[in-house]
């Protein structure tokens, strides 16, 4: 690490919001697996692009069929995974995009490092909140019956911990809110965040 010299490029942060007419910001969305963070991450994603907004999804899927495919779910391996949208989220919003990421992400120590690096004036974090017994009813992709009958170790809510966010910047109840009026909470919060 001794003979690593970052080099200062002559675009700035500055100039890009100033081309962009919007600040960057990564919005972080966060819980149980099956609480609806990615349907949220992609509604509010339409809204902004459709607002002119540069913007860009990291999603936990796809993320591992990629950059993480190496992988695999162990506490070690989750820590990294989110160490490492961190680290992608941190380029984007240097680009000046708003990035949004959906991802269980469960441990506050992941979550608060993701805020440091990118900086708090840049981060807002999005408690999808849907209790466990709702999310394993809706069980969209079928894990949590795979966990409970232990083909799945470490899973979120059955095995391993989730600690929910103490502070979050928004709270979104989706199991007594519709798709629409979440999105309506979000647009309300994070609009006037990107000005």
């Amino acid at each position: 690490m001794d003979n690593i010299i970052p080099h200062r490029h002559s675009v700035t942060l500055d100039d890009r919001i100033e081309k962009n007419g919007h600040k960057p910001k990564l919005v972080w969305f966060t819980g149980l697996s099956g609480s609806g963070k990615s349907s949220l991450a992609n509604a509010l994603e339409q809204q902004l692009h459709n607002r002119g907004l540069n913007t860009y999804i990291l999603d936990g899927d796809n993320i591992r069929s990629g950059l993480n495919k190496d992988l695999d779910f162990s506490e070690e391996s989750r820590k990294e995974n989110i160490r490492r949208i961190a680290e992608v989220s941190k380029l984007f919003v240097d680009a000046g995009v708003v990035v949004l990421t959906a991802f269980i992400s469960p441990f506050r120590e992941n979550r608060r490092f993701a805020r440091e690096l990118v900086g708090a004036e840049h981060f807002i974090e999005v408690f999808v909140d849907c209790p466990l017994e709702v999310c394993e009813a809706r069980d969209v992709k079928g894990l949590y019956a795979k966990a409970r009958a232990g083909e799945i170790p470490d899973f979120t809510g059955i095995t391993s911990p989730f600690e929910a966010p103490e502070n979050p910047d928004i709270v979104v109840k989706t199991n007594e809110l519709s798709l629409e009026d979440s999105l309506k909470i979000l647009i309300d919060k994070v609009l006037p965040k990107l000005k």
